[in-house]
């Protein structure tokens, strides 16, 4: 017997919708494309700058992989590898760990860039984009391949590079002040 694959006329179709697994999709013109798992070394990654984003807000306050952020145009939801969520995000995502675009956005994501062009594209250029369009105000962008973290900041409703952290450069958020930590921490196991 051949199983179709379910079709999704809204967002809010595809938020009702439960395969009964753990795994996350993408929306991308109504068909659920499965997101791959992560790889070790950008989870690594993700959960370093996690653990010093939690000290500065709290470990409420900061999300892994497993959120998902409604964003518009293609595909209709992303999930960063990290996010700083607001006060108020936490009590609206005990039922479901995702940002609707009614709500406000994130303070903060993060991408950790996967090697090959496709990969890089997609956080530089595709993920930028609609990142910038939901409005959240610091975009920062984690490259393993060069070993610097990029930090896009919104400034009347366009992303501008901020700063390049490389080597022995501390980091800082513009939103959460200075943490604890180096670029050269973050990839010093690249």
């Amino acid at each position: 017997m051949v199983q179709l694959k379910p079709r999704f006329q809204s967002f809010e179709d595809y938020l009702a919708y439960d395969d009964g697994s753990d795994k996350l999709y993408e929306l991308f013109n109504g068909e659920l494309i499965e997101v791959p798992p992560e790889a070790g070394l950008n989870v690594e990654i993700a959960i370093l700058l996690l653990i010093q984003f939690s000290l500065k807000v709290g470990p409420r306050r900061v999300r892994g992989h497993g959120l998902e952020l409604e964003v518009r145009g293609e595909p209709k939801n992303r999930y960063p590898d990290l996010t700083v969520i607001r006060e108020e995000h936490i009590e609206l995502l005990k039922k479901r760990n995702t940002i609707r675009l009614m709500m406000p956005p994130p303070m903060l994501v993060l991408e950790v860039v996967s090697p090959g062009t496709i990969q890089r594209d997609r956080d530089y250029v595709a993920k930028r984009h609609q990142y910038e369009d939901v409005g959240i105000p610091e975009y920062w962008i984690a490259n393993p391949q060069t070993e610097e973290i990029l930090i896009l900041e919104l400034v009347s409703g366009s992303y501008q590079e901020r700063v390049t952290f490389r080597d022995g450069d501390r980091l800082s958020s513009s939103q959460l002040g200075e943490l604890s930590i180096t670029a050269a921490d973050v990839f010093a196991q690249v």
